[in-house]
């Protein structure tokens, strides 16, 4: 047994590893990403690039948030991610400003996006999200971890059926 597995410091031990912490985020199945007051990406772990980017072997660092998970809607028209359509009804847009602006969580928020992937495929996913303002040496960001619940949806819809 370790110190580790003794303690009760929810992984405040663990603070000074960051190898431990970054194989924890990039081994859970949620997509975590850090956004700034741009919603740009600064930081993501690896289920970001295998589940929601349409980027394959491209740098998706300082891509908004739309940009980087592979949004149609901003595929589509060409625009910048903030400036489609669709932007102003996003709900994932929202509750990461709302976040920021506010300093108040938003929690467990369901959402249907289409998607755009690598391949050039468009699909839905049903998504379940969740913001959180997050501030580091004085500067704010966004903490956003998206679960991808679409066999779960799709196996409640054929039960219903």
């Amino acid at each position: 047994m370790t110190d580790i597995t003794h303690t009760n410091e929810r992984f405040k031990i663990l603070s000074k590893s960051s190898d431990f912490l970054n194989i924890i985020l990039d081994n859970i199945n949620s997509c975590v990403m850090l956004l700034d007051n741009e919603l740009k990406l600064r930081a993501f772990n690896n289920p970001l690039t295998t589940i929601f980017s349409n980027k394959r072997g491209t740098d998706i660092l300082y891509r908004r948030c739309g940009e980087a998970i592979g949004c149609a809607h901003q595929i589509e028209e060409n625009k910048a991610c903030g400036s489609t359509s669709h932007c102003s009804q996003c709900e994932l847009r929202m509750a990461s400003l709302y976040s920021y602006i506010e300093n108040k969580p938003v929690e467990n928020k369901h959402l249907i996006k289409s998607f755009i992937d690598h391949n050039g495929i468009k699909s839905d996913k049903h998504l379940q999200f969740s913001t959180r303002l997050f501030i580091y040496n004085k500067e704010k960001y966004i903490v956003v971890i998206i679960d991808d619940i679409t066999e779960l949806k799709m196996l409640e819809m054929e039960k219903v059926d």
